[in-house]
């Protein structure tokens, strides 16, 4: 959660997904390769959890339905809460490989009017970083399902400022109408048509100016951060009509703040408003007439150095500095802005960019008037808390920091942007942080004298980034993780959270690791860090580390390799040439014959073989990395962007994934080293590359990847060594990019560990799957069918779909019938197509879903409306005959 680590995790990350991910979006080079057919199969899809691990910049709760809130993350979607669990569900996990931009959101709504529409503006990056435009996202169910709008501009989710906001604004009075800010000067956005159409409204008179760094030549940092927050005062209207005062954020030091009171026909400057400050958040109270306005310096969400809060009357235009302390005394910039809707002169505001030796949050009772603070100075360097905090749920967040006070672990919190009582409860508040998102449900201790209490209300909200993954044929690890941002973990069960990420030293962020493949006791791990050693080893399996010793020249991870039998091992990392050790790093010399930049990995056999690729070569090391030589194999990935493992248990058999639409791409497979690779001419794109548990009765390894076959993006598994696929996630599960890094589990059959930019380590597990290798064609046969109602609202449900072939020959097609009890309408169906007739649905295969093997299952999902009752549906037939149902 430190500054610099923040600042240099998202050029990192950002750079990383560059490289990983297709250059633009050209036609597909092997788009005259033989079609395939793909035949799916069923999964159940978990997060390993970790709970958190990245920046929440946004907390929304609707103002007219208790409990109902969401959460946008800068790069993993969106999430809304789920009260009888107190956990988060994701929303966006549908969006796909092409449009992997859309996982950051820059803003949400939810209509208080509508309760069951919610609306997300998405876009990760103004620069060409992302290669499509951003989009505003419009749901009636909640963020179930969603209906796309896209935008002739991008938006930035991950940019500078975007813990500022909310950019995306619903009229209170008239629900048809939205606002939404743009950055990169594109100015202010209006939809008279709830979402569906959105044009520019040509009479603001700013777009924005402010830029953190204009040197930048990225466009990143010099990006004009635009339009930031959009407040409507509802006093100023009536039902059905559009409200008529509107309050505009604009990134301008000196013109931070416009209103109009014709709604939105003309626009002027506020007047009055201070200057050399950028408004984070505005924040409205009608009740008894004031803007609160939360002031900085700096766009945030990691700068800030200078400060003020500000209140302005909306009735008199008189402007009251209500900053809690002298602005000489700060040296953070204020956000965080939240009123309490049942007492709206209670008021609270964030310290959000101060570090050390904590964030601060303040609180009022009186409009601003006075203020108290969460924590004070004492005898200095003591300090007097009004809060206690409970992270045994997440038991990482104390960073395995050891401080000297005034600084306590775990943290308050850093980057706190995000911080919004309950409407409906002042006892509950919520903040998001860099690294989780915290709550309390006794807050109002606070102005009693009390403690109120903090704990992570994080569950479900998963948001790290994923550099690499490997799993263990044996030891108490099922699964190591190389992150961003908090490092990684070695998880001994998924369903907990690890009590530590990995330490001694605790990078910032891993960029690669490893396991000695004959002794998975020995492990190794690469990664950044600000100062201090760039390597770390285990002997027992993970559960402890110790340092090694860096080359010189070394400024990053890098990938690193360790031997079969853990004796030597193999690093490229940043900042200089590719290095060789016997021992665990204590020395380390230059390997020969290899390019710096080379990504390396070792067989999983022969402990002296190792293997490198960079820049369309192919490299390989018979003597324990001492010395490379290029292999003359051809027709390989011109680039860098390429993944490649050895199969364990064979010497010399190579998987290499990679390429760009603009060049070669694909699957290759070695079975002599690296001397010579075949590409499999039945995969079209293919970026990653995995080994796992074979199928009962199968000779060779599960193959496991994130590709594009028979033209379908998607994860897919071979049990019969890449002769035939099947796709084993769907279009509810794609989780954007997932280029990183794949791995199946070498103990459990079917299991695969899949990367993901943002939305943490996801797992699947084989529901129906058949233990028989690969997948082929066949007449329908017997079947049975699972029908669940996997959540259900106010006229509105979700329902999930299992078909199973409980018979002895595949299919090649299905449709299953069934009718309604209750008159329940389908709204949106995905991974099958679907006719309804009155009560009576039909729901078909689509393309790549049609054949199901013996044994195995497909699965569906849809959205609905309901009233009266939701009873499911009593019978189901499959080509005439009657399915069992469970």
């Amino acid at each position: 959660m430190r500054r610099t680590r923040i600042v240099t995790a998202v050029l990192a990350l950002a750079a990383g997904l560059l490289a990983g991910t297709p250059p633009a979006l050209a036609a597909a080079t092997a788009a005259s390769a033989p079609q395939v057919t793909v035949a799916a199969d069923t999964y159940t899809w978990k997060n390993a959890r970790i709970d958190g691990g990245g920046f929440v910049p946004g907390i929304v709760f609707n103002r007219s339905e208790k409990n109902l809130v969401y959460a946008r993350t800068d790069i993993g979607g969106a999430y809304r809460w789920q009260q009888s669990t107190k956990t988060w569900t994701p929303l966006l996990d549908s969006v796909g490989w092409d449009e992997w931009g859309h996982t950051g959101v820059v803003s949400l709504a939810s209509d208080s009017a509508a309760p069951d529409r919610v609306y997300a503006a998405v876009g990760t990056y103004t620069n060409s970083w992302d290669p499509t435009n951003g989009a505003v996202l419009r749901s009636s169910d909640r963020g179930a399902s969603w209906q796309k709008t896209d935008l002739p501009f991008k938006l930035g989710g991950n940019m500078p400022g975007r813990g500022m906001g909310e950019r995306l604004a619903i009229d209170p009075n008239k629900d048809s109408v939205l606002y939404l800010g743009a950055p990169s000067g594109k100015g202010l956005w209006r939809s008279t048509d709830s979402g569906v159409t959105w044009s520019q409204v040509t009479s603001f008179p700013n777009p924005g100016n402010y830029q953190q760094d204009p040197s930048d030549t990225t466009g990143y940092a010099s990006d004009n951060q635009g339009i930031v927050w959009v407040t409507c005062d509802e006093s100023t209207g009536t039902s059905g009509s559009a409200t008529k005062t509107i309050y505009v954020g604009v990134a301008d030091k000196d013109n931070a703040v416009y209103r109009s009171t014709d709604a939105g026909a003309t626009w002027s400057r506020l007047p009055g408003q201070p200057t050399g400050y950028l408004a984070h958040k505005g924040v409205l109270d009608a009740v008894n007439g004031y803007l609160y306005l939360a002031y900085s310096d700096k766009g945030g969400p990691y700068d800030g150095g200078k400060g003020r809060l500000w209140r302005y009357a909306t009735a008199t235009g008189t402007w009251t500095n209500i900053s809690p302390v002298a602005e000489s005394d700060t040296s953070y910039g204020f956000s965080g802005l939240t009123v309490d809707r049942m007492h709206p002169s209670t008021i609270m505001a964030t310290a959000y960019s101060s570090w050390w030796p904590d964030t601060q949050i303040f609180r009022s009772t009186d409009s601003g008037a006075t203020w108290t603070r969460a924590w004070d100075d004492t005898s200095y360097p003591n300090r007097s808390n009004r809060y206690t905090i409970d992270v045994s749920s997440s038991p990482w967040l104390t960073f395995g920091a050891n401080p000297s006070p005034p600084e306590q672990t775990p943290k308050l919190g850093w980057m706190t942007e995000s911080l919004e009582i309950d409407p409906f409860d002042s006892a509950r508040m919520m903040y998001g942080t860099g690294a989780t998102l915290y709550g309390t449900e006794n807050l109002t201790n606070w102005d009693s004298g009390g403690q109120f209490t903090v704990k992570p209300m994080v569950q479900g909200l998963e948001e790290t980034s994923v550099n690499d993954l490997a799993s263990p044929p044996s030891g108490g690890a099922q699964l190591f993780s190389a992150l961003g941002d908090v490092g990684g973990f070695r998880h001994t069960d998924l369903t907990k959270v690890p009590s530590l990420m990995y330490t001694s030293p605790t990078f910032t962020t891993t960029t690669s690791l490893d396991f000695a493949e004959a002794i998975p006791n020995t492990v190794v791990r690469v990664g950044n860090l600000d100062s201090g050693p760039h390597i770390a080893f285990s002997t027992d399996n993970g559960a402890n580390w110790f340092a090694g010793t860096d080359p010189s020249g070394v400024s990053g991870g890098g990938t690193v390799a360790a031997a079969a039998d853990g004796s030597r091992f193999v690093w490229s990392p940043a900042g200089t040439g590719v290095q060789y050790t016997t021992g665990f790093g204590s020395s380390w010399s230059a390997s020969s014959g290899i390019p710096a930049g080379a990504i390396v990995e070792s067989d999983r056999v022969d402990p002296k073989t190792f293997y490198g690729f960079k820049s369309g070569k192919f490299y390989v090391s018979s003597d324990s990395g001492a010395t490379f030589t290029a292999s003359t194999a051809t027709g390989l990935p011109s680039g860098d962007s390429v993944r490649f493992k050895a199969l364990p248990g064979t010497k010399g058999d190579v998987w290499l994934a990679g390429g760009a639409t603009d060049g070669a791409y694909g699957l290759w497979h070695s079975t002599d080293g690296g001397a010579t690779f075949t590409k499999l001419s039945n995969v079209g794109q293919a970026d990653t590359i995995g080994f796992g548990k074979a199928a009962s009765g199968a000779s060779y390894q599960t193959l496991y990847t994130s590709a594009k076959i028979g033209g379908v993006r998607g994860i897919f598994r071979s049990t019969d060594e890449g002769a035939t696929w099947t796709r084993i996630n769907d279009d509810a599960h794609q989780w954007g990019w997932t280029g990183a890094a794949i791995t199946g589990d070498p103990r459990v059959y079917g299991r695969v560990y899949v990367s993901t930019n943002g939305r943490g380590v996801v797992y699947g597990d084989a529901t129906g799957s058949s233990d028989s290798g690969g997948d082929s064609g066949g007449s329908s046969g017997s079947c049975s069918v699972t029908y669940g109602v996997t959540s259900q609202w106010s006229g509105g449900f979700q329902a999930d779909v299992k078909l199973t072939n409980t018979g002895s020959t595949a299919w090649t097609g299905w449709s299953l019938g069934w009718s309604f009890t209750d008159g329940q309408k389908i709204g949106q169906l995905w991974n099958a197509s679907y006719t309804q007739d009155g009560s009576a649905v039909t729901a078909t295969n689509v393309r790549w879903n049609g054949n199901v093997a013996a044994g195995s299952s497909v699965s569906f999902g849809f959205t609905g409306t309901w009233s009266g009752s939701n009873a499911k549906p009593a019978a189901f037939k499959l080509a005439g005959q009657d399915c069992s149902v469970n």
